[in-house]
């Protein structure tokens, strides 16, 4: 009986260790892993039957599978050591299936003799699994101490039914009592504790992988402030290999590979499209999906080494980014644990990612109210203006007194834009038209506007500034020193839920390599910082995601168009909605 408890102990401690079953005793509360224990256990008893000792009135056997024996003779096995770790492991549902099992098998290898063991055997499973909910601590396994108790005492319930039923019961206890409550105890105890320690080293390595997460993020943050971007994904990919020792991590956008560290970087490079089909497959799900084969992988790469891959989706305010991958070159490296850091990781990075946002939000708001306050005072600006209104003064005095009123429409308007993210697109033609006043004021006759907007879209909601923004930087910098014959048309119209703003000119245009940074990064000017345009594209990108575009054209000598597009919108209370459009 010792070499078979210690058979069985073996055989435990050997699948404990396997990544599959670590998983299984990681996975709290969870039906699904239901039929695997049943099946593991089950094979443990199928096994505790084949290896048990024959016992006849004449005759005890201890060598060689049994397979067969007769329906009059008993065996001595560690068949409740299975049963009753299978009740305290995988609660009464597993303990009774796999007594099923158990019982099944030992009526069969009977040759149809001990029919009570299909009733017995069950019955000690149920009770492992039901004693094993009182007298373990929720979230844990039975203590080792406890579950010797509890063996010992299901032991003795199966030896009470081999008393009743089997023939000569009394007698045959008499010789297999003490060592099966003895043995089949302590070896539930060992079969425990070493699933006990188990589980203790896989929540070490969690309270260890939390505690590198929590670095990582803090690493990590300053790199996805300014989101998903080539230049820090490099970085943030290699931080991110450091603290979880997996064999390659590559970060994606929805296209392109933005950065790959690790094993597979011949094929897998950065600035090259996204290759495997589970990448594909995530951008288009905006779901996390795991490969444990290469095939699943779907790498077309002859010679990739990797074998097993977690992909996670990177999202920010519900929209796809791209993607983080977690690379193995054995699969056998893939585990639960791992999966569930996976998706940590990927949270926190959308989070971080999110935050970003909300911070650049928050500083281009908070530039824009510096450079409204700063209007107000930039004596250049304010000097012009009232030197234009004194000189009007002398002779026209209700043009100055008119001028004025228009100076005070201006500066309130540059005051609303740092405290509202949109306004109708008549408060914003009242701001602009403001503008247009005092531009005339100074500059009487150089500038023709051309203005087509339907009255229906006075209620719909637009960035402040948008059109304000496009008209200045066309009068400053689209005409030169040319004082006749610059008309500026400005077109707001709607189709398909989306509106639509451009406001093109007839000037001078602007050079190819100038053109490309617009919307993109500051352009610095003998006139300006050149931030305005490059403010507006990224406030467009923040209100409305991938929705909000601009886009700059223009052909030289013959003009600039500057159009932005976005999710037609109107304020709250209008009659009129958003199905409402024109072509």
């Amino acid at each position: 009986m010792m070499e078979r408890v210690g058979l069985i102990v073996l055989l435990a401690v050997l699948l404990v260790q396997t990544p599959y079953f670590k998983n299984l005793l990681s996975q709290q509360n969870n039906r699904r892993k239901i039929i695997p224990l049943v099946i593991v256990f089950g094979l443990f008893a199928i096994l505790s039957n084949l290896t048990g000792i024959k016992i006849t009135p004449n005759n005890i056997e201890t060598s060689g599978l049994l397979t067969h024996i007769k329906p009059t003779t008993s065996i001595a096995n560690t068949r409740s050591l299975a049963i009753s770790v299978s009740g305290f492991v995988g609660g009464p549902i597993v303990g009774g299936f796999v007594g099923i099992i158990a019982g099944l098998h030992r009526v069969f290898q009977g040759n149809g003799g001990g029919l009570f063991y299909c009733f017995s055997s069950p019955i000690i499973g149920c009770l492992a699994g039901l004693s094993s909910k009182y007298l373990k601590h929720p979230g844990s396994l039975i203590n080792p101490n406890r579950g010797f108790i509890a063996a010992a005492i299901l032991e003795g319930i199966q030896l009470l039914f081999i008393a009743i039923f089997t023939p000569d019961g009394l007698n045959l206890i008499r010789i297999i009592a003490l060592p099966m409550l003895i043995l089949n105890s302590v070896g539930t105890f060992i079969f425990i504790s070493t699933i006990h320690n188990t589980l203790t080293q896989e929540e070490q390595a969690r309270a260890i992988q939390t505690h590198d997460v929590l670095s990582l993020a803090t690493k990590t943050l300053p790199l996805l402030r300014t989101g998903l971007t080539p230049q820090h994904a490099q970085e943030l990919a290699t931080i991110i290999k450091r603290y979880t020792k997996v064999s390659a991590v590559s970060i994606t956008d929805k296209k392109k590979i933005l950065a790959h560290v690790g094993a597979g970087i011949d094929h897998h490079f950065p600035t090259h499209d996204v290759i495997t089909e589970l990448s594909l497959h995530v951008i288009e799900t905006g779901k996390m999906a795991v490969a444990h084969n290469r095939q699943q992988i779907g790498c077309t790469h002859a010679d990739c080494p990797l074998q097993a891959a977690i992909v996670i989706p990177l999202l920010c305010k519900g929209q796809i980014l791209g993607t983080l991958k977690l690379y193995f070159i054995d699969s056998s490296q893939l585990s639960y644990v791992t999966e569930q850091l996976a998706k940590g990781l990927a949270s926190i990075f959308s989070m971080q990612i999110e935050l970003g946002e909300a911070q650049l939000h928050t500083k281009l708001l908070q530039d824009a109210e510096i450079k409204s306050l700063q209007a107000q005072i930039n004596p250049h600006f304010f000097f012009n203006i009232i030197n234009t209104i004194l000189a009007i003064m002398r002779f026209d005095h209700q043009r100055a007194r008119d001028l004025l009123l228009q100076l005070t429409v201006y500066f309130r308007h540059n005051l609303q834009s740092t405290r509202e993210t949109t306004i109708s697109i008549s408060d914003e033609l009242e701001h602009l038209h403001a503008y247009l006043s005092l531009t005339e004021a100074r500059f009487p006759g150089r500038y023709t506007i051309h203005l087509n907007v339907d009255d229906i879209l006075n209620q719909a909601l637009v960035p402040p500034l948008c059109v304000q923004i496009l008209v200045e930087n066309a009068i400053r910098h689209a005409f030169g020193q040319r004082k006749t014959d610059n008309h500026i048309y400005i077109d707001i119209h709607t189709q398909e839920n989306t509106l639509t703003i451009s406001v093109n000119d007839n000037g001078n245009g602007i050079s190819p390599e100038r053109l490309k940074q617009l919307g993109h990064e500051a352009v610095y000017s003998e006139k300006g910082t050149g931030t305005a345009l490059d403010n507006l594209s990224k406030r467009l990108h923040i209100l409305y995601g991938e929705k909000g575009q601009f886009k700059a054209e223009s052909i030289q000598n013959v003009g600039t168009r500057f159009t932005l597009n976005f999710p037609l919108q109107f304020a709250e209370g209008s009659e009129i909605n958003a199905t409402h459009s024109n072509s």
